[in-house]
Order: C-alpha cells, then sequence, then structure tokens
C-alpha cells in the first residue's frame, strides 16, 4: 500500500521541483534498503544506502561529511574528511550496533570484490547511528550480519519510509521518528540534476516542533503528549546527488540541511549528534587509476545557491516525511510515541 507522504496532507515545503519518486533514489543508480527487527523487546533495525551498483571499491564516489554536533559514533568520517570519497555501502542502526553493522559491511565488501577479482587489503565502511533505546532493549544488540546483507539484498529504488530499518525505534520531537526521504531537481545550463536526502531522525522537543511556518508544538503539549525536557538525540543526513561538484564544493552544500533542521524548530541540543554524509555519482574514482593527472570538472562555485536550497527543502521534507509515515510505536518498557500523522 502507498504511504501517505507530508505532501499528501496538503504541506508543501519549498519550491523547488522535486523528483519523480521525491526520494534520494531518484539520483541515477542509488538504491535503499532496510532489514526491520520488530519483537516485544526489539524495536530496531539496520538500512543501507548504495551509492552506487557496481563494486564501490573499485570505483568510489566522491563524497564529504560535515559534523554540526557530535554526540555521535559514526564510524568512517575520517577518511572522508581526508580523502574525499565512500568505498562502501553507507550503513544506519542504532548505537550499540555499528561495531557488528561495520564488521558484516566489511565481510559483504571481502565478497563482492572476491567475486568481482579486485585486490582489497583494507577498506573504510561507512556506519552510521541513532540511540533508540528509549523503545529497544538496545543492550541485546539485535543487528548483525544477517540484517545488514538482508537488507542490501532488498535494497531498492521505492523504498518504504517510517518506522522501518534503523528508524523503527526512533524519536523525532517526542512523536515517533523513522527514516524519511525527498528529492529536488536542479537545472543548469539546460541539464537536469538530482539531489536527494535521506534521514534516520532521533532529535528534537515536542514543544520546539514547526510544520509549514505554524508552531504546532505547544498545541500538542497542550494535548498531554510527553516531552523531552531538553533538545536531545540525534539525526543522520545523507546527501546524495549526481551534480558535478568538488568534495570541498560537496561539503558546503551538506551543511544546508541545517537550515531544514531549523525550520524545524532544532536546536541542536548538547547530547545530539547531527551528521551529515554527502556523495556525488558524478565523480567515481578509480581504485586502480595508473594517470598521473586526473581530468575533473565541477559547478560554477557562484551558481552553488540553488543546490544549497534544493538541500535545505529536501532535509526538512525527509524528516516531515520520516515522522508521517511511521506509525505508532511501543516499546519494551510501555512507553508509546505516537505519529504526527495524527494531529495534522
Amino acid at each position: 500500500m502507498k504511504q501517505k507522504r507530508i505532501e499528501d496532507y496538503g504541506i508543501q515545503i519549498g519550491t523547488m521541483p522535486k523528483g519523480p519518486l521525491n526520494k534520494i533514489t531518484d539520483v541515477p543508480g542509488v538504491t535503499v534498503g532496510h532489514c526491520t527487527v520488530d519483537t516485544p523487546e526489539h524495536k530496531t533495525g539496520v538500512t543501507v544506502v548504495l551509492p552506487a551498483q557496481d563494486n564501490l571499491f573499485k570505483n568510489k564516489v566522491s563524497a564529504a561529511s560535515f559534523v554540526w554536533n557530535g554526540f555521535g559514533k559514526t564510524a568512517g568520517l575520517i577518511q572522508i574528511e581526508e580523502l574525499g570519497t565512500i568505498e562502501t555501502p553507507i550503513a544506519l542502526t542504532n548505537t550499540l550496533n555499528v561495531g557488528l553493522v561495520h564488521d558484516a559491511i566489511v565481510e559483504y565488501m571481502v565478497e563482492r570484490c572476491e567475486k568481482d577479482g579486485v585486490e582489497m587489503h583494507s577498506l573504510n565502511p561507512i556506519v552510521c547511528e541513532c540511540n533508540d533505546s528509549g523503545l529497544n532493549k538496545i543492550s541485546q544488540r539485535a543487528v548483525g550480519k544477517k540484517e545488514v546483507f538482508e537488507a542490501i539484498a532488498n535494497a531498492s529504488a521505492d523504498f518504504q519510509e517510517g518506522d522501518v530499518g534503523c528508524g523503527k525505534g526512533t524519536v523525532c520531537h517526542s512523536l515517533k521518528g523513522g527514516v524519511g526521504s525527498a528529492s529536488r531537481i536542479i537545472e543548469m545550463d539546460g541539464q537536469k540534476y538530482t539531489l536527494g536526502v535521506l534521514v534516520q531522525s532521533n532529535h528534537g522537543r515536542l514543544s520546539d516542533l514547526v510544520v509549514n511556518y505554524k508552531h504546532i508544538g505547544p498545541e500538542l503539549v497542550e494535548r498531554q503528549l510527553a516531552d523531552s525536557p531538553v533538545d536531545k538525540g540525534s539525526i543522520i543526513m545523507i546527501i546524495g546527488t549526481d551534480l558535478p561538484v568538488s568534495d570541498r564544493q560537496l561539503k558546503r552544500i551538506i551543511k544546508r540541511c541545517s537550515v531544514g533542521l531549523a525550520r524545524l524548530g532544532s536546536f541542536v541540543g548538547h547530547g545530539s549528534g547531527e551528521v551529515m554524509i554527502g556523495f556525488t555519482t558524478a565523480h567515481r574514482i578509480c581504485h586502480t587509476e595508473e594517470k598521473d593527472v586526473v581530468p575533473t570538472f565541477q559547478i560554477n562555485e557562484n551558481k552553488i545557491d540553488l543546490a544549497f536550497r534544493a538541500c535545505a527543502e529536501a532535509c526538512e521534507e525527509a524528516v516531515l516525511n520520516s515522522m508521517v509515515c511511521a506509525e505508532p510505536v511501543t516499546g519494551y518498557k510501555g512507553d508509546t510515541r505516537r505519529s504526527l500523522k495524527e494531529y495534522l
């Protein structure tokens, strides 16, 4: 059954045109897969973003990262910062499963490289996390190799959003959070490019929540919905594009996710981890490149505002999609988090 997203409630975010699915997978070659662990004790899972369908170690994508607030345990950012590339699928899970998921991504890439006849002695898996311990018995670490391989096998263009995969146990603005996505089309020199955002939302206070310029948070608090006394939690933001940009330009672009969060009422609290990771499929870096000088190209810096706006709009809409696509979830302690769609 087709999920109702924020635009289905008559709420339009921004003014830029959207891709056909309005998801990160509107970027050609990008797919997303989930594996959800849903038991009385476990409300968790893993979501995997594949930037391309070929061997990412052999043909890496240009990449950048930005940490807005660093209360997080993401793995792999150091090498992104140093080399400006990503060479594995990007996995999102819960805080205590980062190590197990990291190991599974290594094993997946070992198998993939052996199958493709690619020699590999070092690898930089990208694994991101949000803490879902409010609804999930996180200490039992319910996500491992089986779940990661299943998520990769299930990867497709038209994926589910809401309380699925890594978003099963997350909480956003004290309501049910989850996985959400959106995309925008950018036209330059008569050619159309796509920028998409995928989020794992687990941040914010209910009383701060703003939707489509309306500060609805206080009204929901008056309905005696539970709220957090402080803005804590985390959000992972994955930005994909086919726009020809350098890793430096890409870093400037992905920082504009912060605009989308601010428009929703996020104050980026001390106890939150806001991590942005971006990649472009326009530049593929061959692991066995033999040339001393490799030609590349990038957009005119004076035209980068289009990408800034696209990133901000897509992030704002992705967070709202993560919330309205989520069903109410009751955690292992009996705490129930309601869906935003019940109050629109």
